[in-house]
């Protein structure tokens, strides 16, 4: 059952095209401010930077290796860009081969493995996306697909022990878990939670719940795997994406703008925001977590996560 929440967020930053990809790194929110190609990063006080220019428009995402080297999804051209030290973007993987439907999201793990959702088969006419797939580029650059079927591919997390990927699928009204094996590959596929919305980005916290962002519902949920929902923060405009960061990882970021159908997403309105709100427990796992390999049998490491560090030093 929905428990409404008079909680309201603040702005953060506004004067946005459409932010999405939001990611907590190096002290800052990263985001990609779609229909201009911008990668920026907001501060705690709201001033903002970008950091990159990628010729992709739209859709394109970013995370970033255990080395700290940025990853960007160049989702139409069907291309993972990686920039070098020198601040160059070359080809870390082509997945053109899998698809040429657009690639979306990514999240890469604890150990180097990388995965991007979207592609697939080509939508049936009328349609604005096919059924999506998710695909696995390891260390060593290979490049295999790990699952199909998915009812439009969106936000990924995965958990801080490596172990459990969560997709949101937002044409089901679901978020699906797999398993996830040593060698990266995903399988025991199953409903985490039925949802009463559309979830776009999501994020992982420390009590095991996962935040969703819903566009047609303008607002972000807080549910526990099963479906229950704990906390519901509402906004004015759709809600394309959430990340927990700033201090102690406890405020919860979502990227809002107005959403006027996929015809207009790059036209000069400049509604987007970034919103935060404190939220009830720290975020952890990926994407966000520091580049360490998390080691879950260490209660020094289940502390540091409690207390919304990303490592036992940090």
């Amino acid at each position: 059952m929905r428990t409404p929440s008079a909680n309201k967020p603040h702005i953060v930053t506004e004067g946005l095209a459409f932010g999405e990809s939001p990611r907590w790194h190096d002290g800052r929110l990263w985001v990609c401010n779609w229909g201009t190609g911008e990668i920026i990063a907001v501060n705690a006080h709201g001033g903002s930077e970008v950091m990159l220019t990628v010729s992709a428009v739209l859709p394109y995402s970013i995370d970033w290796l255990p080395d700290g080297r940025l990853l960007v999804v160049s989702g139409r051209e069907g291309l993972l860009l990686r920039q070098d030290a020198d601040g160059s973007l070359v080809t870390h993987a082509d997945l053109g081969g899998l698809s040429k439907s657009p690639w979306n999201e990514i999240v890469v793990d604890g150990r180097g493995n990388i995965y991007v959702n979207g592609g697939g088969p080509a939508p049936a006419a009328g349609q604005h996306f096919g059924p999506g797939t998710i695909v696995l580029v390891t260390p060593d650059g290979a490049i295999r697909q790990v699952a199909d079927t998915i009812a439009f591919a969106n936000g990924m997390a995965l958990t801080p022990d490596n172990e459990t990927l969560i997709i949101a699928e937002s044409h089901a009204s679901r978020l699906t878990a797999f398993d996830i094996a040593a060698d990266g590959s995903l399988s025991n596929r199953r409903i985490w939670a039925e949802l009463d919305g559309y979830p776009d980005g999501i994020c992982l916290d420390a009590d095991g719940a996962v935040w969703y962002a819903d566009v047609p519902n303008k607002h972000c949920v807080r549910v526990r795997e099963g479906g229950d929902v704990l906390q519901t923060v509402t906004a004015d405009r759709g809600c394309f994406a959430c990340m927990l960061g700033g201090a102690n990882r406890k405020t919860l970021f979502i990227t809002a703008a107005e959403w006027r159908g996929f015809e207009h997403m790059t036209s000069d309105a400049r509604t987007g925001q970034v919103l935060g709100i404190e939220a009830p427990a720290p975020g952890v796992g990926w994407p966000g977590l520091a580049r360490v390999r998390p080691r879950a049998d260490n209660w020094r490491y289940q502390l540091a996560l409690r207390a919304g560090r990303s490592s036992p030093a940090g």
